[in-house]
């Protein structure tokens, strides 16, 4: 009997044991940009090419391939797991994007890692103790990151990767276990409702008959033994996420600036001495990096075709909404652009005005000294 066959066979039983992995991404932003091949000057690093396999064509990379640094094995205390060992990466792409990645084994029963999942549904210790053990890191590469900031803003998403011989075909698992599947990507250990349950479970895609790929906004679930490729492209997808968000608050601070100037302009007693050339090129300097750093981000893995890996990340981009964050990013631009020229606009007719007045004002004293000399 082969393996495909036992599983086919096997029901999920709530009690057995499931070993698999744990991972927890964390994306940050160190800056505007990273001159890699200074950063792999400065400290040992290797070049992540996109994992492969037949499925996988070679036209899909990175471009440019960003570095991936290993750090050292850091203790975290996690629900249901206690103090454990995690092995810890950091991957620096040339946009300043880092993800750093912590892969912790686990062998648990299915309901200690949905008391797990929900756990995970407030990660702030964990994002925390991911951001400090990449601190050294980015101290080193200081030299070669351009305007280095390390944003308070981060982006955090969970995979869990379970080994297929511990389940059920995967098709049966979804008919047998929705419940238990919907709560690990929820990071909810609450029954939840139908309706709930079906919509967690809606984005899901398998390449054989064996693995599954189950996709939330929170978190997602793989059942396969090799899934390096998958987890790369959720890892990117986040990423872009967090840049999209980054650039997104930026946007906001700016436009609530422009919000701010409107009622004093309007009763001010002098607006045109308000000028605002400088808030218009500041917002034309952000629009510019806002295109480059959606080129950029866009660019850095070449993801077209009907491919497998094309497809996962299509489904990836739908659930975290990235198109509309990007949208979103350039209306609202528009609109503080659209604040900002309508005060200059406002500005630029109020000195037409005063200087009107100031030639007619010139114009009578002319006459009156005229008069005056006769």
């Amino acid at each position: 009997m082969t393996q495909s066959d036992a599983n086919a066979l096997r029901r999920f039983d709530p009690q057995a044991p499931l070993t698999g992995v744990l991972h927890i991404e964390v994306a940050c932003d160190w800056g505007d940009e990273v001159d890699l091949n200074h950063a792999a000057r400065l400290m040992p690093s290797e070049q992540q090419s996109l994992s492969r396999r037949p499925r996988t064509p070679s036209s899909i990379a990175y471009r440019p391939a960003p570095l991936r640094f290993r750090q050292p094995p850091l203790t975290v205390q996690i629900a249901e797991l206690g103090p454990c060992q995690a092995e810890v990466d950091v991957t620096v792409f040339d946009f300043a994007a880092v993800n750093i990645g912590l892969q912790i084994p686990f062998t648990l029963t299915p309901p200690a890692l949905l008391r797990l999942a929900r756990c995970l549904a407030e990660p702030e210790s964990l994002v925390l103790q991911a951001r400090r053990a990449a601190e050294p890191l980015y101290r080193h590469l200081l030299p070669a990151i351009k305007s280095p900031r390390w944003s308070d803003v981060s982006e955090e998403y969970f995979v869990f990767q379970l080994q297929p011989s511990c389940l059920p075909l995967p098709e049966q698992l979804v008919q047998q276990a929705p419940e238990w599947l919907a709560g690990l990507l929820r990071l909810e250990d609450l029954p939840l409702s139908t309706e709930e349950v079906s919509d967690a479970l809606r984005q899901r895609m398998s390449y054989t008959n064996e693995d599954l790929v189950l996709i939330e906004w929170s978190a997602a679930v793989v059942i396969d033994r090799d899934c390096d490729e998958i987890l790369q492209t959720m890892e990117f997808a986040n990423l872009q996420l967090l840049e999209f968000r980054h650039i997104d608050q930026r946007v906001d601070d700016v436009l609530k600036a422009a919000y701010g100037l409107i009622h004093p302009l309007a009763g001010s007693w002098l607006p045109f001495w308000k000028m605002q050339t400088k808030p218009l090129r500041t917002l034309g300097d952000l629009r510019i990096e806002a295109d480059v750093l959606f080129e950029r981000a866009s660019n850095a893995l070449k993801l077209v075709g009907d491919q497998y890996v094309a497809r996962l990340y299509r489904m990836l981009a739908k659930r975290f909404h990235l198109d509309e964050w990007a949208e979103g990013i350039h209306s609202s631009l528009d609109v503080a652009v659209g604040v900002y020229q309508v005060l200059s606009d406002q500005a630029s007719a109020y000195r037409i005005e005063v200087l009107e007045i100031i030639v007619i004002v010139l114009i009578a004293l002319e006459i009156v000294l005229a008069l005056f000399e006769h």
